[in-house]
């Protein structure tokens, strides 16, 4: 399996949806931690819940965050946490959303300088 996976920093890195499945993969390709910033529901029933995801990291040996954000309404508060929870978290870190993209303005805005 393929994970579609997009690396910004030698530590961080970004993907769209990701399931429980995935979750082993994400293990064996060398992450220590997940941030889930995709909310629950966003995409209706189809999507899996984060919890279903948590249990699956946890069981592959990583380290998993749920931090929800609203697409196209990232607040100062989301930035401040996500940039917490890069300090905090074992690297390599992993985040996914949607498309990758809301993680990637993450991470660009919890890193300015």
């Amino acid at each position: 399996m393929s994970l579609p996976i997009r690396d910004l920093t030698d530590t961080f890195a970004v993907a769209p949806q990701l399931y429980p499945e995935d979750m082993q993969a994400v293990a064996e390709a060398g992450y220590k931690s997940v941030i889930i910033n995709r909310p629950d529901g966003e995409a209706g029933p189809d999507q899996p819940t984060s919890e279903a995801v948590m249990a699956a990291a946890r069981a592959a040996g990583l380290i998993v965050e749920y931090q929800p954000v609203i697409s196209g309404a990232m607040t100062d508060e989301d930035i401040m946490r996500f940039r917490e929870l890069l300090q905090e978290l074992p690297a390599p870190v992993l985040a996914y959303c949607r498309s990758g993209t809301r993680c990637f303005y993450l991470f660009q805005a919890a890193t300015q300088a």
